[in-house]
């Protein structure tokens, strides 16, 4: 079995600006990476196709969808929010983002590949039903997911989130709904600042305090997730893959390394070889400081790979 690698070149012309840290070299250095290494030939490279209407549909609203539509520029950057701008390629590269999830979801249902690797931008997981905020415009992976389960092939899908951000907008589409289980690790206090009050059965939080490293990383993962993951039992796994907890990256204060995306990447494998039928989705989110994103994706992939 063989672990597929998708994206599109359209994913690398939005661009929301020459300060903005969710830039298009965040793919190249991955890409790059990835070659001067030796482990792109080992990966499976599609190009993602385009995400319909439909498949949008199932995590966003219409009106939603209209509105980003009728706000897209023909020249120039429109904010959406004073972090989140759109250039007039930006709604382009978010639908090959989310398409790289649906055709991810296929390739992995179909057996054609064991896991995949969404590198497309921009990323998702703050993107809520009705709101584009937080460098997202779409909820790749809220996609993904909803796709498994319309398939019919799945019941049960559980999305497991190591962004050192709060995946607020996978939280908000799919909050109470009993086939979906969210687990996430993020620090806290940090944006988006999720109300840690908030509770749903199949919604599992493990924020960690800004400067703290690997051992509370660990720990929050195997005490807070791994028991509801093993009850829950799901049948395909997704991950939102956020990078920006490592020690390097300047947009936050976790102090994780390569090593620690490995960890949590072998666990989700464990995991999905005991319930899934090895059957994983992983779409990229966050990870700023290119170096360190461009490690540890290699990190995370040598263990899909195996």
């Amino acid at each position: 079995m063989h672990t597929a690698f998708i994206t599109h070149p359209a994913c690398n012309e939005h661009d929301a600006g020459p300060w903005h840290p969710e830039a298009p070299g965040r793919l190249a250095a991955i890409q790059d990476h990835l070659i001067a290494t030796g482990l792109d030939p080992l990966l499976r490279h599609f190009e993602a196709p385009e995400v319909t209407r439909e498949q949008l549909l199932r995590v966003h609203d219409a009106d939603y969808l209209d509105a980003l539509d009728a706000r897209s520029p023909e020249h120039g950057l429109i904010h959406v929010d004073p972090d989140t701008a759109m250039n007039p390629y930006t709604l382009a590269a978010a639908r090959r983002a989310a398409g790289a999830a649906v055709q991810a979801t296929d390739l992995v249902l179909a057996g054609t590949v064991q896991n995949a690797f969404c590198c497309v931008r921009p990323p998702g997981h703050h993107a809520e039903r009705r709101r584009a905020m937080g460098f997202c415009f779409y909820n790749n992976v809220a996609v993904g997911a909803a796709h498994a389960l319309a398939s019919g092939q799945v019941q049960r899908v559980a999305i497991v989130d190591f962004d050192v951000h709060h995946g607020n907008g996978t939280e908000e589409i799919f909050h109470h709904q009993p086939g979906v289980l969210l687990c996430s690790s993020f620090q806290h206090p940090f944006y988006p600042y999720t109300d840690m009050n908030f509770r749903a059965p199949n919604i599992i939080h493990a924020p960690i305090a800004a400067g703290l490293g690997s051992d509370a990383f660990r720990a929050a993962i195997e005490d807070e997730w791994l028991p509801a993951l093993e009850r829950f039992a799901p049948q395909m796994i997704f991950i939102s893959a956020g990078f920006d907890g490592h020690r390097d990256d300047e947009l936050a204060q976790l102090c994780l390394t390569e090593d620690d995306y490995a960890w949590v990447t072998r666990v989700v494998h464990v995991l999905a070889a005991r319930h899934a039928q090895d059957r994983i989705v992983s779409v990229l989110e966050g990870g700023y400081d290119l170096p360190a994103l461009a490690r540890s994706v290699r990190a995370h992939l040598d263990v899909l790979l195996t």
